[in-house]
């Protein structure tokens, strides 16, 4: 297996150290903006809601809008080419970033039962931080346009032609 191939086949590697650097500081700003709208939605949601249920509601929010700008700005990516695969992967990166953040909120709650709100919007904030990394690894495997995602074939074997 060649460095290139073997890039391809990485689900960090897209052939280009430029092309993923500059993946992940637009995946990073976004997360930024992301992490601001979940955060002051969930404050608002807390005041009426246990923190699970805001949590929840607040993720979900964020989610489609996420997924929809990292697609665009991220990766590139415009049409409806892929866009359920895309969504797809968005929910599953949902699924992981609840599991996650309700993991930490459980945490939490048996180790300091009588934490402050800006306790928890830190534990759940830093709980982000590792879920943003998981989007990122799923997102990238199932939108970046860059990845070839044919197993590499030997030249000789894509000359053959059947008769």
């Amino acid at each position: 297996m060649t460095a290139a191939s073997h890039a391809a086949a990485s689900p960090l590697g897209s052939g280009s150290s430029r092309s993923f650097a500059r993946q992940a500081a637009s995946f990073g700003v976004i997360g930024v903006f992301s992490t601001l709208a979940y955060v002051a939605l969930y404050a608002v949601l807390r005041n009426v809601a246990p923190a699970e249920i805001s949590n929840a509601v607040a993720l979900l929010a964020t989610a489609l809008g996420n997924t929809a700008a990292n697609r665009r700005l991220t990766f590139e990516v415009r049409g409806t080419g892929g866009l359920g695969r895309h969504h797809a992967a968005g929910l599953l990166a949902l699924g992981v970033a609840l599991a996650i953040t309700t993991a930490s909120l459980g945490a939490l709650a048996l180790t300091a039962p009588r934490h402050g709100r800006l306790t928890e919007i830190a534990v759940l904030v830093a709980a982000n931080a590792l879920a943003t990394l998981v989007r990122f690894l799923i997102l990238r495997l199932a939108i970046s346009p860059s990845r070839d995602r044919r197993l590499p074939v030997s030249p000789a074997v894509a000359n053959l032609s059947y008769r």
